[in-house]
């Protein structure tokens, strides 16, 4: 009977490039009982003959984990028939013995494990007796199989422990750098806190030096201030007793020169008394008939002074002197009462006026260009003319970028401007100062604007000249003909009241003793304070007291006093010593009840000395939140 040879092949397997142990995971209880149920079924002829399996595997198993063996896959067992040509037994390996000749059986329900983690099945390992029978060359290869599994797993361990030692290491490794970590950190907050604490002392220190710095430069200065509040008081006590003294010194010798004088003049007048008392019976009659003779003397002289005076004619104006103080000049079959000088400047100034506007007619009529804009650019900037220095100072610029304007000519632009300035003048509520600084300002860069206002301002008030207008029945046929013409304003056919007329009046001298007042640093004034001292001579000399030039004198007395007195001092005392002995004199022997209230108040200016005071609004303010005032 022929050997009968067994096939067992499986898949060649790897796991991580390293092959498990060479052991077979299947049972081999059910493969023996699968050759036993052939062997019964090939006869009893194959009885006799025991069935050498040999077991043919690949060099190494491939065992994998947790999966089924492939289905498809199956034992091959092969019988070849009966052979009677050798008996010879070692021959019986070289054919492979198979039931049913030509017929195949399956494994197909062996399977592996399905868990990852489980051994080998003890059940699966290579039977003793099973080794027995196979060949040397098939156990040697178990062997080495066998003994390079067993290699390979020591491999593996001992990378696991390498791997292990290395991971504790690295662990050990860690937490003492985290250790060594932690010890730092701690080492620099203790640090941190340390240079936090000498950073704060230093800090106090310097706060404290400083504050005690600070707090002897206050007793420093303190003690300067008060040094300099002792030193001026001591120097105010000796000039006020310097000054006591010698006014006590001019006393005394005002005393000594006035019981002189009144010695003197007792003697004289006891002599004088003693002549007279001789020669009183005697004399009588001829020294009153010779008083009489010279009074008709000198009247008929006056007579004949006033026929013999010649007539001045200058420009179309005619004076008639009367004297060296005052004249009367017939202008438009009005009579006027003003100086001679005053009447001839004021015509100059008005034949300016008169030039420059006949021009512009001209243009006008020649051109029919709209200067509308420049017109209302001026008169915005006039209304928003405040007391505040820079304000003054910006419109002033704004002013004279207009008149530099080459696309509207500068006649027209000057024109509008003193129309508009001496009509925002008649205002109470109008700031004279501050007009007077913008003026001051504008003229100094084109100085014949200051001709041109001041002609204007001639034409709404006549006595900023000064002149007066006399009313005559022979000249008027009313009154209030003589009310329109010294410029009484008409509305709806009705005049205005004389308080009206005299505010409007008042405002108007205002600005006009305003501007002769105004003294910019570094800039000159056309009509500086020597035209105003000029008007107050004029004013006095030439005209007539009554309610119109008594309000005219107040007001410019109220606005320009204090500069005057300041630059004429005693010859100003003098002035104000003629306004109160003959000015107020005059007046007051009219008996003019509304002119009680103005006489009242010049009165008042004169004896409370009020021309020591600075006048309301003349220095201009810094800005609008700061009291600092213009020097």
């Amino acid at each position: 009977m022929g050997a009968i040879k067994l096939d067992l092949r499986l898949p060649s397997q790897r796991f991580d490039d390293v092959a498990p142990d060479p052991e077979p995971d299947w049972s081999f209880d059910a493969l023996v009982s699968e050759l036993n149920n052939l062997e019964n079924k090939l006869g009893a002829t194959s009885s006799t003959q025991p069935l050498h399996i040999h077991k043919t595997t690949t060099s190494r198993p491939y065992l994998s984990r947790g999966k089924e063996i492939e289905k498809g896959r199956r034992f091959v067992l092969r019988a070849p028939e009966y052979e009677t040509e050798s008996e010879d037994e070692d021959e019986d390996d070289k054919a492979l013995v198979v039931a049913s000749a030509g017929k195949h059986f399956t494994c197909d329900d062996l399977y592996l494990s399905d868990s990852d983690d489980s051994d080998v099945d003890p059940a699966f390992e290579v039977q003793p007796y099973l080794m027995n029978k196979v060949g040397e060359v098939e156990g040697a290869l178990i062997e080495l199989t066998h003994e390079h599994q067993l290699r390979v797993t020591d491999e593996v361990r001992n990378k696991i422990s390498a791997l292990e030692t290395a991971l504790l290491n690295e662990s050990q490794n860690s937490l003492s750098s985290l250790l060594r970590v932690e010890k730092y950190k701690e080492t620099r907050q203790e640090l941190d806190k340390k240079f936090d604490t000498q950073y704060q002392r230093q800090i106090a220190e310097a706060l404290d030096n400083h504050l005690t710095a600070v707090q002897r430069d206050r007793e420093l200065r303190s003690q300067i201030e008060e040094r300099k509040i002792r030193n001026d008081a001591a120097y105010e006590e000796a000039k006020r007793k310097v000054a006591l003294q010698e006014e006590k010194q001019q006393q005394e010798k005002a005393k000594a020169e006035a019981e002189a004088r009144l010695k003197a003049e007792e003697v004289k007048q006891a002599a004088l008394e003693a002549e007279r008392k001789a020669a009183t019976e005697a004399k009588t009659k001829a020294a009153m008939e010779a008083e009489k003779r010279a009074a008709a003397e000198a009247e008929r002289r006056a007579e004949k002074d006033s026929v013999e005076n010649s007539k001045i004619v200058t420009s179309g104006v005619t004076l008639n002197t009367t004297s060296s103080l005052h004249t009367e000049a017939k202008e438009s079959g009005y009579v006027y009462r003003a100086a001679a000088s005053a009447l001839n400047i004021e015509h100059g100034r008005l034949q300016k006026l008169k030039e420059l506007c006949d021009r512009n007619q001209a243009v006008r009529s020649s051109s029919n260009q709209d200067y509308t804009r420049y017109e209302s650019h001026i008169s915005r900037n006039i209304r928003q003319i405040r007391g505040i220095r820079d304000n003054v100072r910006s419109k002033a610029s704004e002013i004279i970028k207009i008149f530099n304007d080459r696309q509207c000519p500068q006649t027209f632009s000057v024109e509008t401007f003193v129309k508009k300035v001496v009509s925002s003048s008649s205002s109470p509520a109008s700031a004279p100062f501050a007009i007077a600084y913008v003026i001051v300002l504008i003229t100094s860069q084109v100085p014949y604007v200051m001709d041109i206002f001041l002609a204007e301002l001639h034409r709404a008030c006549h006595y900023t000249v000064p002149k007066h207008m006399v009313y005559k029945k022979t000249m008027f046929q009313s009154k209030e003909a003589y009310f329109r013409s010294i410029g009484y304003r008409e509305e709806d056919e009705k005049l205005e009241s004389t308080e009206d007329y005299l505010k409007r009046l008042e405002s108007y001298m205002k600005v006009y003793g305003a501007l002769v007042q105004t003294e910019i640093p570094n800039i000159q004034n056309l009509h500086g304070l020597q035209e105003g001292w000029a008007w107050l001579a004029r004013f006095l000399n030439s005209l007539p007291a009554n309610p119109y030039t008594a309000v005219s004198l107040n007001a410019f007395l109220q606005v320009a006093g204090y500069a005057l007195f300041r630059r004429y001092k005693s010859q100003f005392l003098k002035m104000l010593n003629i306004v109160s002995n003959n000015f107020l004199v005059d007046l007051k022997s009219r008996n003019i009840p509304e002119s009680t209230k103005i006489i009242a108040n010049i009165q008042a200016y004169i004896e409370d000395k009020m021309f020591l005071q600075v006048p309301e609004g003349k220095n201009l303010q810094s800005n609008t939140l700061s009291s600092a005032k213009e020097p």
